[in-house]
């Protein structure tokens, strides 16, 4: 499938047969279904396989009637709305999705936003980085929330520009992201079972990990590694596992480590610095720090605590 590259809101539309955009910046699409001519509106058509990568920032929400939906490795009911969210310079594929009549879009460039505060915000929301099989799922009550969100940025795009305009938009578009993370972290609650899984197989994969002496061998995994082994984006598994258990993904690497440490240090025939080495860190000392942070003590006083036993 061959990939299609954006650089411009301009570019876009022409592709898809759309109007030019009132804002080379700024851009909002609503397509629906007309039932009295039988018609439909332009629209991006999701239905065909689609591979594109852009230079801005899109959220899309629509119905997915038919087709695979897939979170994570798991098999979701999408006839609730689903929005998607991606950031400049990532890559979308569709495949065997047909998605409702309505269905809305908003694309945004990065200039647009420059210099003004949602420009750093946008960066805490780290679903703007999970892959398009990690959509959000709203259920009917968020879905008309997010649907008037919506509308009132489409009647200001379409309203005569003035200099209040882009302040309005901005505005409305920030509350749309502030109730996205609220949906998601809610999506992240309701699906404890699932998240469970993922904590299980993250855990499997370290144990197979160190089982074949790849610590040693490789280094410690990165989150992007697990992540890939996973099949999922490195920040969705983080938030899995955060909203978990707790803690991080890479708090809950080091917690492996250092109950591996606890035992590979009642070895009489390894010292401080080869079960380092054993464990992947490059410097005992940082194996040090990791190890105390952790248990209180340092590896020298947890190897004497346990011999005076």
């Amino acid at each position: 499938m061959p990939n299609i590259t954006f650089t411009t809101l301009s570019e876009f539309h022409e592709h898809f047969d759309l109007e030019v955009p009132e804002n080379p910046l700024f851009s909002i699409i609503h397509t629906d279904y007309d039932t009295n001519d039988n018609t439909r509106s332009k629209s991006i058509c999701l239905d065909e396989p689609l591979s594109m990568t852009t230079d801005f920032y899109i959220i899309s929400f629509k119905k997915i009637v038919s087709g695979e939906f897939i979170y994570g490795r798991t098999k979701y009911d999408c006839s609730n709305g689903t929005l998607l969210f991606t950031a400049p310079n990532q890559t979308l594929t569709f495949k065997d999705i047909v998605v409702s009549s309505e269905s809305y879009h908003i694309a945004f460039h990065k200039d647009y936003i420059r210099n003004l505060a949602i420009h750093e915000k946008i960066k805490s929301y780290n679903f703007f980085n999970y892959h398009v099989n990690e959509a959000l799922h709203v259920s009917p009550k968020e879905e008309q929330i997010i649907k008037d969100i919506f509308k009132n940025i489409k009647a200001e795009y379409h309203n005569n520009q003035d200099e209040f305009s882009k302040e309005i938009i901005i505005s409305q578009l920030e509350t749309l992201l502030k109730y996205s993370d609220r949906f998601y972290k809610r999506q992240f609650l309701n699906r404890t079972d699932d998240n469970k899984v993922l904590i299980t197989k993250f855990k499997e994969i370290l144990n197979t990990y160190f089982e074949q002496n790849l610590f040693a061998e490789e280094g410690i995994p990165t989150v992007d590694w697990m992540a890939t082994q996973l099949n999922v984006s490195h920040r969705y598994m983080s938030d899995t596992i955060k909203a978990e258990t707790g803690k991080t993904a890479i708090d809950q690497i080091n917690l492996f480590l250092v109950e591996e440490a606890k035992s590979l240090l009642l070895n009489p025939n390894l010292s401080i610095s080869e079960t380092a080495y054993r464990l992947g860190f490059e410097y005992p000392q940082y194996f040090t720090r990791v190890f105390k942070k952790k248990v209180g003590i340092s590896p020298k006083e947890y190897v004497k605590m346990h011999s005076l036993g």
